[in-house]
């Protein structure tokens, strides 16, 4: 119970409400003693008025009206003149005086505090005025043991009565924690209980009831995150019977293009110069779409290999990226441009790297012959201090609202008819295999300029 909120909170409850009791008993006490001191000067006055109007007062009378007192002598100053009144023996000296016309309120605490601490029997004198203005002066000489065992008696029926107030009050607002918090926490919690058992069913998402509004803004922001969660998931599932699917495809497709490869090793022989000219290409391709087969295999089976980083001759690579644009332009006017030093050398898996520049121009390409207009690609490259940079820009007619943005997330960034949004999410996953990274500078009806980076370092801090 006590590891519950409502226990710990009841437990709080009644530490608080005992300490708020505290406070009022110290000064409760003090004005008790005070009170308790009064009343003795009280009827001490009393009983000295009735020796003033009687003078021959017999001494058994006198003694029972200073024990009904409960003092031992009583001393009144009337006109001046400073008479005492009544008179007993007094057991001892006198060890204090209390004059209780001009003590302060703290003064009283502290006196109050120390004779409750204090338990001898003490004889004290104490001062005070006469009440209904009946002289100057009133002091009494009395014994500390009778107050303070009043004072003790008071204290711990205050004490009790806190207690009880305390319990109540704990009580009653354990029950309303009960009723208005914990309650529907618990029905939240159960929520997010049954959601974890089946979160792909939408059904389970919770609607927001609580009438508090920082729980209510606590349902609400969970059921945003259900929703979230549950699309999440429904993705993934599609994702994963995508990749089952193509892994299926890319099976068999390797094997055809196995097949195919062997033919190409015969056309290499071949004595026509065009065929001798164009059958390194075709091989070339045809042994990048089989590693793309085997790649994909080994990602289906969560086992893609990291890149391969060797020094690449970027301009030859950038190069036959482009002679392989050019045989699907056809006759179309679109330029195809490379501005790279002959001499640049970058760090990267060469196969990498033609899939990133492959599906950047591919793109541009695909774009540009689609507003049937002339254009122009261009592939420039240069290196800094600390990274090799790679720009690819063109002429087309720019990235719609959309593509921009969900630009590098798969399925999301196409807006192309028939297109996949994957290029450029697997061209931005490859590069990060490389500690580098992809980013659009610009993209408007002027054209569209990404921009790569390819760090030369190797990661160490």
């Amino acid at each position: 119970m006590f590891n519950s909120l409502s226990g710990r909170l009841l437990v709080l409850t009644t530490v608080f409400v005992m300490i708020a009791e505290v406070f009022i008993f110290v000064p409760s006490v003090a004005r008790f003693r005070e009170d308790y001191m009064l009343n003795r000067l009280e009827r001490a006055q009393i009983a000295s008025l009735t020796l003033l109007a009687d003078d021959m007062l017999a001494p058994e009378l006198e003694a029972e009206l200073l024990r009904n007192a409960e003092v031992f002598n009583v001393v009144l100053r009337r006109d001046e003149v400073r008479q005492l009144v009544l008179a007993s023996p007094v057991p001892k000296m006198i060890d204090s005086t209390v004059d209780l016309r001009d003590d302060s309120a703290l003064v009283l605490i502290r006196d109050a505090m120390r004779r409750l601490i204090t338990p001898r029997n003490e004889v004290i004198r104490v001062i005070g005025a006469p009440v209904r203005d009946a002289g100057l002066l009133i002091e009494v000489t009395m014994e500390t043991a009778p107050m303070r065992a009043a004072m003790i008696d008071y204290g711990l029926r205050i004490l009790i009565l806190s207690a009880v107030i305390s319990a109540f009050t704990a009580v009653l607002l354990f029950l309303a924690m009960r009723v208005f918090l914990v309650k529907p926490i618990k029905g939240v919690v159960g929520h997010m209980q049954r959601y974890a058992a089946a979160p792909e069913d939408a059904r389970r998402i919770i609607t927001p009831s609580a009438a508090v509004t920082e729980l209510r803004e606590a349902e609400e922001a969970l059921q945003a995150l259900q929703t979230e969660l549950t699309s999440a998931l429904r993705q993934k599932e599609r994702m994963a019977q995508l990749g089952l699917a193509v892994s299926k495809i890319s099976h068999d497709l390797r094997n055809i293009l196995t097949s195919a490869q062997l033919f190409t090793d015969r056309i290499e022989m071949s004595e026509d110069p065009v065929v001798g000219r164009m059958a390194p290409k075709l091989v070339g391709s045809i042994s990048r779409a089989v590693h793309l087969c085997e790649s994909t295999l080994a990602f289906g089976r969560a086992e893609e290999p990291g890149p391969k980083l060797t020094q690449v001759h970027l301009a030859e690579l950038v190069a036959e990226v482009l002679d392989a644009e050019r045989l699907a332009l056809g006759e179309f006017p679109l330029e195809l441009a490379c501005d790279i030093p002959p001499t640049l050398r970058v760090r990267a898996d060469p196969e990498h790297l033609y899939r990133v520049i492959g599906n950047l121009v591919r793109n541009a390409r695909q774009a540009i012959m689609a507003v049937q207009g002339a254009g122009k690609i261009e592939v420039e490259a240069w290196e800094t201090p600390q990274a090799w940079m790679i720009a690819l820009r063109d002429t087309g007619p720019g990235l719609a609202l959309k593509a921009k943005e969900h630009l590098f997330e798969a399925f999301q960034g196409s807006v192309r008819k028939g297109g996949t949004g994957l290029g450029l999410a697997i061209s931005a996953e490859l590069l990060r295999g490389h500690g580098g990274e992809i980013e659009l500078v610009h993209s408007g009806p002027e054209g569209t300029e990404f921009l790569i980076s390819l760090p030369k370092g190797d990661g160490a801090v």
